[in-house]
């Protein structure tokens, strides 16, 4: 009896182990988890051996446009990649910008089934084809010869949301109509208003949470910003969320186009809410609107608010709550305080206790500079976070090259231009913008290694002009220019201005602000002290590189493992890099097609630890190109 007892006990604990091991090795969120951590637990790659770090395989999709692509007789728009690899079924799982999804083999990349949803490739609310890839979901209870156990989820342009067996690739039909639910039919837009998903659901137990993208910068009214709830096997809705009141007129969007994270324990979701519409002009929509660009805690069962905190009143500078919040568990003065720290585009870090929305690190309201323009009324003061100090510090001033270069164009420009610091808002003359609604730590946000309390962001440094434009000028200045867009233009439909929007360059195409463009910061979140900030990347432009200490614009976040390595892509010179963590030095780079403006997958399969990146470029790095490629990462056996 003892024999058999120890031997199914020894089973038990076997599995047990194993369930717990693979835990460890999955990848299965954007994030890499809910908490959005991006952390791997995985040692196997460490800062002595990185530097054998071999490519294991690479693959292309064929799913990638440079703006030429005749498909159907119809030109297909730019293709933008920015998809994380999800590695879950002991499967590497890819949603493309061309809407089809990709299961890989994590060891070889060799193709095991491709799904296309055939949908139309149109750019409705983007200026190119866009995805951040899939979201997986698998049943607690396995049933055995059933479909549909397991599902991969595919958002398209179109706001269309595909579920796919995710052994077989093949659509599941109990889920909505055969398979596909269409937002727009809860929505019931005029065609104007399309909305997007390009950005995978976020997935807790049985349930996924939807928000969406719509056309920026277009119209004053706009499709009140919503979340979705859905039953994740069925499609059906369980509860939608609005950050603007249903009724609100002159107003729209404060939507959630980023990832959201999720506290699995207490069942809250947070999420990062958008700007209201106009984004450049609030004159009609003065009311407060407590949920425009601020971070939001729901109950995910219910979607009732828990709690929000408003990180920008009365925005004018489209600061977009851009990425999920980070959930740490921060030990500080001898308490373990459940805390998030949400990254934002005006570069502070807001760090609040999750549970409440108390700040655990001082939020002051300072006074900020008043609006100019007539109808407009600029909030008096703005939220300011001073530790952990903002990754975007201050104004870095007029760069001396480009302005000799320029027989000083830019010192002559900067003294035309409204600039009084900090959220100094639109004006008709131009104001700077810094950071612009580019800059900060953009939609990839942190990476937080919980063992040693440590947070990492890429931040990039850019200075926008934000120029208002009274209606009739800008008809006339958009009728003459041809493509609105392509002069920076935007209309804002309905409001008494349309906008103009630049970065603040030389006629040849040098930024006019002081260097680093980009940089990489790491903070002790116990004291919120600045660990270290170096330059990261380097800018690749008309077939140069320019020098290291100059940094780059990014776009992607990085990955921790517990090593003690930074993993990261992002930059513009189309390099992924390790980096190690106590110094921020890079010990380990490889070249890829063009930037990886993505967050990299860091797992383990068959005891081979792997780092895959998808390298798809964006239009955003200007000359760098695009790609559809997959390439991953391990050392040599």
């Amino acid at each position: 009896m003892t024999f058999y007892l120890k031997h199914i006990l020894y089973a038990v604990l076997l599995v047990g182990f194993n369930a717990f091991a693979n835990s460890d090795n999955q990848w299965d969120t954007f994030n890499g988890d809910l908490e959005a951590t991006k952390y791997s637990p995985l040692k196997q790659i460490n800062p002595e051996n990185v530097s054998n770090l071999k490519e294991a395989w690479s693959v292309r999709t064929g799913d990638v446009s440079d703006g030429t692509l005749i498909r159907n007789g119809k030109t297909v728009p730019m293709s933008a990649w920015s998809a994380t690899p999800i590695f879950a079924n002991d499967t590497l799982y890819l949603g493309t910008p061309f809407y089809r999804i990709f299961a890989l083999e994590p060891d070889t990349g060799k193709v095991k089934w491709i799904f296309d949803s055939e949908e139309q490739l149109e750019a409705l609310t983007q200026p190119e084809m866009k995805s951040r890839g899939v979201a997986y979901w698998e049943s607690e209870n396995i049933k055995k010869d059933t479909p549909c156990q397991k599902i991969v989820y595919l958002g398209t342009m179109k706001a269309k949301l595909f579920a796919v067996d995710a052994d077989t690739g093949k659509k599941c039909e109990g889920f909505a109509n055969e398979g596909v639910l269409d937002i727009n039919d809860w929505y019931n837009l005029p065609l104007k208003y399309p909305l997007s998903l390009l950005q995978p659901p976020t997935v807790y137990k049985n349930i996924l949470v939807i928000g969406w993208a719509g056309k920026d910068w277009a119209y004053q009214e706009a499709p009140l910003g919503t979340i979705f709830a859905i039953d994740s096997q069925t499609g059906e809705k369980l509860w939608e969320f609005f950050a603007i009141p249903p009724g609100t007129k002159h107003t729209g969007t404060a939507n959630v186009w980023a990832s959201m994270s999720v506290d699995p324990e207490k069942g809250i979701l947070y999420a990062p809410i958008s700007s209201p519409s106009p984004n450049f002009y609030g004159g009609d929509r003065l009311e407060s609107l407590p949920l425009g660009t601020s971070v939001a805690a729901l109950d995910i069962k219910t979607g009732e608010l828990i709690w929000s905190y408003q990180l920008v009143h009365h925005d004018l500078w489209d600061y977009d709550t851009n990425a999920a919040p980070t959930l740490i568990d921060l030990k500080k003065d001898n308490k373990t305080i459940p805390a998030l720290v949400q990254t934002t585009k005006q570069g502070f870090m807001y760090v609040l206790n999750r549970y409440t929305g108390k700040p655990v690190y001082p939020i002051e309201e300072l006074e900020v500079p008043p609006s100019t323009v007539p109808g407009e009324k600029a909030s008096k003061t703005q939220p300011f976070v001073s530790v952990p100090k903002p990754t975007n510090d201050k104004f870095p001033g007029v760069w001396e090259l480009a302005d000799i270069v320029s027989l000083g164009y830019c010192s002559k420009k900067f003294k035309t231009l409204r600039y009084d610091g900090r959220f100094t808002p639109p004006s008709f003359e131009g104001s700077i913008a810094f950071p612009g609604t580019g800059g900060g730590v953009e939609w990839g946000g942190g990476a937080f290694d919980p063992e040693n309390q440590i947070f990492v962001a890429n931040n990039s440094n850019t200075v926008q002009i934000q120029k208002l434009i009274p209606r009739e000028e800008y008809n006339k200045l958009t009728k003459s220019s041809g493509s609105e867009a392509a002069g920076g233009f935007f209309p804002q439909e309905g409001a008494p201005y349309g906008v103009q929007l630049s970065f603040f360059m030389n006629p040849f195409g040098m930024p006019c602000w002081k260097p680093p463009f980009g940089e990489l910061s790491a903070y002790n979140m116990s004291t919120g002290k600045l660990l270290w900030r170096k330059p990261f990347g380097a800018i690749q432009y008309m077939g140069f590189y320019l020098p290291e200490k100059w940094g780059s614009i990014t776009i992607g976040a990085p990955a921790i493992t517990a090593s003690g390595l930074i993993f990261i892509g992002g930059s513009m010179d189309s390099y992924v890099r390790a980096i190690d963590l106590k110094n921020g030095n890079v010990v380990w780079k490889a070249r890829v097609d063009v930037p990886a403006v993505s967050n990299p997958a860091i797992f383990s399969y068959k005891n081979k630890q792997y780092v895959v990146f998808t390298a798809g470029g964006n239009a955003i790095l200007t000359g760098t190109g695009v790609s559809d490629q997959v390439v991953a990462f391990a050392l040599e056996d």
